[in-house]
């Protein structure tokens, strides 16, 4: 008869180990952040001279962007289906860029001097 209660508390203390492991594999594959491939900027920081910078990834496809400042204002918005995005209407300073490509978004820094 002990013999029983021995196997029936392995099984229970089985049962919720496993599913304990399930539960945590699955959260951390919700975590997994996806990243928009081969994303450059260029130049950056970039000289208060220059009016182009340019934006590419590994497939180039349309692309949103947008442009905040240090405190989380938007800018201005602009899709961009080539490379190169015009900055001549920025002044000096530091933006956040929100580049968003095929569904998935990336921010990054940008710096005018």
């Amino acid at each position: 008869m002990k013999k029983y209660y021995f196997l029936f508390f392995f099984i229970i203390i089985a049962f919720f180990t496993t599913q304990n492991g399930v539960a945590q594999n699955n959260a951390d594959a919700n975590l997994i952040n996806k990243n928009i491939e081969g994303l450059s900027i260029y130049p950056n920081p970039v000289s208060s001279g220059k009016t182009f910078i340019n934006i590419s990834s590994r497939f180039n496809l349309n692309k949103k962007v947008e442009f905040y400042n240090v405190l989380g204002k938007l800018i201005f918005s602009i899709n961009l289906s080539d490379k190169e995005l015009n900055i001549s209407n920025l002044s000096k300073g530091v933006y956040i860029l929100k580049i968003t490509e095929n569904n998935i978004t990336e921010t990054r820094k940008l710096v005018i001097k």
